[in-house]
């Protein structure tokens, strides 16, 4: 397939990507405007139009030209409510297309000693497959944005299919991840960033470690999807055996515990599939489920230590399986990246939405998302060019300092919320 797409004229390339861009930022705005949460708006084609409005067109489906068209509800949803939804549809072929030529064109996430021809044209196959699996996630992380801009919230319709579509791919082939380059015998290679770099030590995880690991991650993951809340105040009241019996009560409540053991089972089985087949099968989809679990496990440890320490909820859940569908498609080395970046992504938010809406409260996904881009676009610099040797000189300490930084930051904002406490009175 990816062979058969190289052969066509670029011309011909351009052309399918704009249109496969403007049904990418349909199916973005299908999802922000159906799926949201709390505020899902009648504004979208696909849904039935408001009462007492004017019918439906055909012409309503067509991307771009079908906003135009439904101006004429602006005396029911305001003026202006198609401008956003219209743009989004028009800065997805633009954006996917951009992106298309610095991933396999200009060799953008290469070091700059490879970007010349000879060495693009024998790299172009493995670039479109990182760029398949980029454009999926940016139509993704663009509906779950701005279903966060909207409602402060990420549904799982977004994540949890991109989580599965990240394991299929990787899969299906290791080339999906981002390129990391080493030096063997004075020649310079580029393979994929798998989840043994920048070490490439990947004997024992594949053997029957690799497996219960992969097991293991997979049955948090799904546990973590489930409808569970955990009650510290009733466990002091009332006992431990009836705080169980009330944790074990809300997690059957609901029909969706069905769902997720479905999916469990599957996906254990699929592991196991994996598993057997080894080579890059095995290496790209634990590869992959490592990135869910250092993307996922990250934010939730932080999630857990921040909002125990500020005695209020610091991030939502949604974030934390944002960043475990970013994980599982880019590399858990990306995902750390990504996190990193997010605050200084977000001084940039902040202020345009500021300008726009004159809110300066913004929700945390969109800034993860602006990190998953920027890690993206400075890939060979950031990882390639300072945090794999990093993490080489860190090795077996990596996961210790880890926990030393998360209990810094704890004690910080512990001490920080008790400052605030005497000085402002703020509880």
């Amino acid at each position: 397939m990816i062979t058969f797409w190289i052969g066509l004229p670029i011309a011909v390339r351009l052309v399918l990507l704009a249109l496969l861009g403007l049904a990418g930022g349909a199916l973005a705005n299908y999802l922000i405007y159906s799926f949201a949460y709390f505020n899902p708006r009648a504004i979208s084609p696909w849904g039935r139009g408001p009462e007492g409005g004017p019918s439906r067109r055909a012409s309503d489906w067509i991307p771009v030209v079908g906003w135009l068209g439904l101006r004429r509800e602006s005396g029911i949803h305001g003026p202006g409510f198609w401008i956003r939804p219209m743009l989004v549809e028009l800065g997805m072929p633009l954006a996917l297309i951009w992106l298309y030529f610095f991933e396999t064109q200009s060799g953008g996430l290469l070091p700059s000693s490879l970007r010349f021809p000879q060495f693009l044209d024998g790299y172009e196959a493995t670039a479109s497959h990182i760029f398949v699996a980029h454009g999926l996630l940016m139509v993704l992380m663009t509906a779950a944005t701005f279903i966060d801009f909207d409602d402060w919230t990420i549904p799982d319709i977004i994540t949890i299919p991109g989580t599965l579509l990240a394991l299929l791919l990787a899969a299906l082939s290791t080339e999906v991840f981002m390129p990391t380059f080493i030096v063997s015998g004075g020649v310079m290679q580029v393979i994929p960033t798998t989840f043994d770099s920048p070490w490439f030590v990947p004997d024992k995880w594949m053997a029957e470690t690799g497996l219960l690991t992969g097991w293991a991650i997979w049955t948090v993951w799904c546990f973590a999807l489930a409808d569970w809340r955990w009650s510290g105040a009733l466990a002091r009241r009332r006992g431990l055996p009836r705080a169980i019996r009330h944790f074990v009560n809300g997690l059957f409540r609901d029909g969706l515990w069905r769902l997720l053991a479905g999916i469990w089972i599957v996906g254990a089985i699929g592991i196991f599939w994996g598993w057997t087949i080894n080579g890059a099968t095995w290496l790209g989809l634990f590869s992959a489920l490592t990135g869910l679990a250092v993307g996922g496990g990250v934010t939730w440890a932080i999630r857990i230590v921040a909002t125990w320490a500020l005695n209020m909820e610091a991030m939502g859940f949604g974030d934390v399986t944002l960043m475990a569908m970013i994980g599982a498609m880019l590399g858990w080395q990306a995902a750390l990246i990504a996190f990193f970046l997010s605050p200084f992504a977000a001084i940039v938010i902040v202020l345009i939405r500021f300008v726009i809406t004159r809110d300066a409260y913004t929700p945390f996904g969109p800034y993860l998302c602006a990190g998953a881009a920027l890690t993206v676009l400075w890939w060979d610099r950031l990882y390639n060019g300072w945090l794999s040797d990093n993490l080489l000189l860190m090795g077996p300490v990596l996961l210790w300092f880890s926990l030393v930084m998360l209990g810094l930051m704890g004690a910080l904002l512990f001490v920080w919320r008790h400052i605030k406490m005497r000085l402002f009175g703020d509880h």
